[in-house]
């Protein structure tokens, strides 16, 4: 008789319908499906997935109980209970734009981040650390913004709020689409600064990773803060 125990844990039996779900909240979570946007259908998402379409049905009907997804009809759209977010630019050499983004992340980025420091679960907590440890100090500028993307809505969406995480997601599409933003990072007297921006905020990303790792919401209120205040700095202080 062996008695002895050696802390084997019971492993996991995922469905396809679980892992097609997964994949679909992450597009939504990360903004590449926005609020709004209208999800293909259950036979082009059986033939993209190569599953049976019974398959397909069970994920998307998980995702309309989470409140992800909204049903009208027969078709199906991300969930969207909030007006659109615009933010208005002017262009001008001051940067003024660039400080109103961040000022508004701000507002929203800090608290946010704190209640999914508190609230993750143990799966969105690896998420946030797998997406941090992707960083390189030496990656271009297009793959950055993409990664960087990413990792701030994974972050936010676990902060078991769906309007925040909403609103969150819009501020960031229209910072992303910035046109002042685009215009500052490419401009080719910014490249050894954009770079400095890039290795700094995987540090930064890392830590929070970390804060979000342990569930520390002190640590994370002050990394995610600093973060903030270190990229802002850079953009209106040293880019031309």
């Amino acid at each position: 008789m062996v008695d002895a125990d050696f802390g084997f844990e019971p492993i996991a039996r995922e469905t396809v319908s679980t892992k097609i779900r997964a994949q679909l909240l992450r597009r939504i979570t990360t903004g590449e499906l926005a609020p709004g946007a209208q999800i293909p259908s259950e036979r082009d998402l059986a033939e993209q997935f190569q599953v049976a379409r019974t398959s397909v049905r069970e994920a998307m009907q998980g995702l309309v109980s989470l409140g992800v997804i909204d049903r009208r009809g027969n078709r199906s759209y991300v969930a969207e209970h909030l007006p659109e977010v615009i933010l208005h630019g002017r262009g001008n050499p001051d940067k003024a734009f660039v400080r109103q983004l961040f000022e508004t992340r701000r507002v929203l980025e800090n608290p946010i981040f704190a209640m999914a420091a508190a609230r993750a679960s143990d799966v969105e907590r690896r998420a946030v650390c797998d997406l941090a440890a992707r960083f390189t100090p030496d990656m271009g500028i297009a793959a950055f913004r993409d990664l960087d993307r990413e990792f701030h809505t994974t972050v936010a969406a676990a902060c078991g709020n769906p309007l925040l995480i909403e609103l969150y997601g819009k501020v960031l599409d229209q910072l992303f689409r910035s046109q002042e933003f685009h215009t500052l990072l490419g401009h080719h007297g910014n490249r050894e600064v954009v770079q400095q921006i890039i290795a700094e905020s995987g540090t930064a990303h890392r830590q929070i990773a970390a804060a979000m790792e342990l569930a520390d919401v002190a640590a994370m209120e002050d990394v995610a803060g600093r973060h903030l205040g270190d990229v802002e700095r850079v953009m209106v202080d040293e880019l031309v």
